[in-house]
């Protein structure tokens, strides 16, 4: 399965996690998702990740200079811990977060 077939396959799963009620794993399917994203740009970039971790690669983008603002911010939004009644500090939608960000970077 190619990266593209990957994002869309995680992307999927989180829809499918929101509609039946787990938000938890929607949050970990869209991580995912823009986790093999980032990895496809840092490798066309000759980028070498040192880790299989989505949450990694994304704090990686998330300092990335050069890389625009609101996908820098999109990053640093899909690696935001929950808080202890396990929802996220801010009001965001991290499935429409990482589409937009997998959709920027395969056009970088």
């Amino acid at each position: 399965m190619d990266s593209h077939e990957q994002v869309a396959a995680e992307l999927k799963m989180a829809e499918a996690a929101r509609a039946s009620g787990n938000e938890g794993r929607a949050r970990v399917c869209a991580r995912r998702a823009a986790g093999v994203a980032a990895r496809d740009y840092f490798a066309r970039h000759g980028v070498r990740a040192r880790t299989a971790s989505a949450y990694a690669v994304l704090k990686t983008l998330a300092e990335t200079s050069g890389l625009a603002p609101d996908l820098r911010q999109a990053a640093v939004h899909l690696t935001l811990p929950v808080t202890e009644t396990f929802e996220l500090p801010i009001d965001v939608d991290l499935i429409t977060e990482a589409r937009r960000l997998c959709t920027e970077l395969a056009s970088l």
